[in-house]
C-alpha cells in the first residue's frame, strides 16, 4: 500500500520528542527516515530502546541511520538513496546546564547542524521543514506569559543563544530560497520515554530510591510542563500546515514563509506543586535539598499559545495531575522499580 503522505525525514529520531513524533507519523501511515547520532549525553540504552520499539512496531515504514547531521558529507551520503518531501528537525544538543561545560557540542549540533538541515531542505526542495526551537530563547523576560512577538535577544545560556540563532538562520533561508519553515519553541516537555537529564526523571529517580531531590531557587520556580502527547499533536498539526509564501505576516512576525510558535500547556505550574503531584504518584514524601538558582536557568516559563491555537487548532488537554502519574507508571515499568 502506497502512503497518501510523503516520506518524512526526522532528525533526533531516537530522542524523546523525535521518537514520539516518528511514532505518530508512522501510525497514520507515513514512512519515516530517522537519523540520530546516538551520542552519550545520556544513556544510549534508552535511545536504543526507543528506536527498537519503532522498528518492532512499524517494520519497513521506518528506516534508521546512526548519523551525526553536523557532518554534512556523511549526512548527504546516507540520505542519497532516499526520497523525502518533509523534514521534522528535532535533533540537537539539549540541556541548559551542559552548555556551560561543553559549548563546542552546541556549536556543532545546533549551529552547523541546523545549517546542514537547511541546506538539505533547500537541495531537496522539501515542502516544509518544522524545527525545534526552545522557550529558553526568552531568557530572563519577566512579562508572562511569553508571546512569540516578545523580544528574545537576551539569552542567559549558550543553549538558548543557539536556538535563537537557528530561528535567525531559518528566516534567512525562508527569505533567500522561499523554503516553508516553522520553528517551535518547546516548553518543558515530559512524559513516558522522557529524558533522564530533566527534573521529572531526576525527581522520580531520587524519590523512589529514598534520596533528597535538588530544588533550585529554593523552590521559587514555575514551568509550563507540557505532556508529550500534546506536543506531538502540535508538531503534526504544524507539519500539515506549511506557512504560505503570500507576503502576509506570520506568527512570530516574518513576512516570509516562516512561522514561529510557542508550544506549551498554557499553564505555568509552581515547582512545589509538581513535587506534590509526584509525591502522590510515587507514594513517598520528597526530601528537599533547597539550592540557589543555577547559572543559565530562568525562574519562570509560561507559554502564550494563542497563535498556534489560531492557526492549527492546537489545544493541550493534559494537566500535570494526569501526565505525571502516567510518567511515573512508565518509569516504574521501564526500570522495573
Amino acid at each position: 500500500m502506497v502512503s497518501q503522505y510523503p516520506t518524512v525525514l526526522v532528525t533526533g529520531a531516537a530522542g524523546f520528542i523525535g521518537a514520539a513524533v516518528a511514532e505518530a507519523l508512522m501510525a497514520r501511515g507515513q514512512p519515516v527516515i530517522g537519523i540520530d547520532s546516538m551520542n552519550d549525553y545520556y544513556q544510549v540504552s534508552l535511545k536504543e530502546a526507543r528506536r527498537d520499539r519503532l522498528v518492532a512496531r512499524f517494520g519497513n515504514l521506518f528506516t534508521f541511520h546512526t548519523l551525526d547531521f553536523a557532518d554534512m558529507e556523511a549526512t548527504q551520503a546516507a540520505l542519497a538513496p532516499h526520497d523525502f518531501g518533509l523534514i521534522v528537525h528535532l535533533g540537537a544538543q539539549a540541556g541548559v546546564r551542559y552548555s556551560l561545560e561543553n559549548p563546542q557540542a552546541y556549536v556543532a549540533s545546533n549551529l552547523a547542524g541546523h545549517v546542514n538541515m537547511l541546506e538539505i531542505a533547500r537541495a531537496r526542495q522539501v515542502g516544509h521543514m518544522v524545527y525545534a526551537s526552545s522557550s529558553s530563547v526568552y531568557g530572563g523576560n519577566e512579562k508572562l506569559p511569553f508571546a512569540v512577538e516578545d523580544r528574545a535577544d537576551h539569552p542567559v545560556s549558550l543553549y538558548a543563544a543557539t536556538k535563537k540563532a537557528d530561528e535567525l538562520m531559518s528566516e534567512t533561508y525562508a527569505h533567500l530560497f522561499r523554503i516553508p519553515l516553522t520553528g517551535l519553541r518547546f516548553f518543558t516537555v515530559y512524559g513516558p520515554w522522557g529524558r533522564p537529564d530533566m527534573a521529572m526523571w531526576k525527581f522520580t529517580e531520587r524519590m523512589l530510591s529514598g534520596r533528597p531531590i535538588d530544588v533550585y531557587n529554593h523552590g521559587e520556580m514555575q514551568r509550563d510542563f507540557t505532556y508529550i502527547d500534546d506536543i506531538v499533536g502540535g508538531v503534526l498539526a504544524c507539519l500539515d500546515r506549511p506557512p504560505v509564501d503570500d507576503g502576509r505576516e506570520k506568527a512570530g512576525g516574518s513576512v516570509k514563509p516562516h512561522a514561529l510558535y510557542n508550544i506549551g500547556n498554557n499553564r505555568s505550574e509552581r515547582l512545589m506543586r509538581l513535587i506534590e503531584v509526584l509525591e502522590d504518584a510515587c507514594g513517598v514524601k520528597a526530601e528537599l535539598n533547597l539550592l540557589p538558582m543555577q547559572p543559565g536557568d530562568v525562574p519562570a516559563t509560561y507559554a502564550n499559545i494563542d497563535a498556534l491555537t489560531r492557526d492549527t487548532g492546537y489545544a493541550p488537554t493534559t494537566p500535570i495531575e494526569i501526565g505525571v502519574p502516567r510518567f511515573v507508571e512508565w518509569y516504574r515499568g521501564y526500570l522495573d522499580v
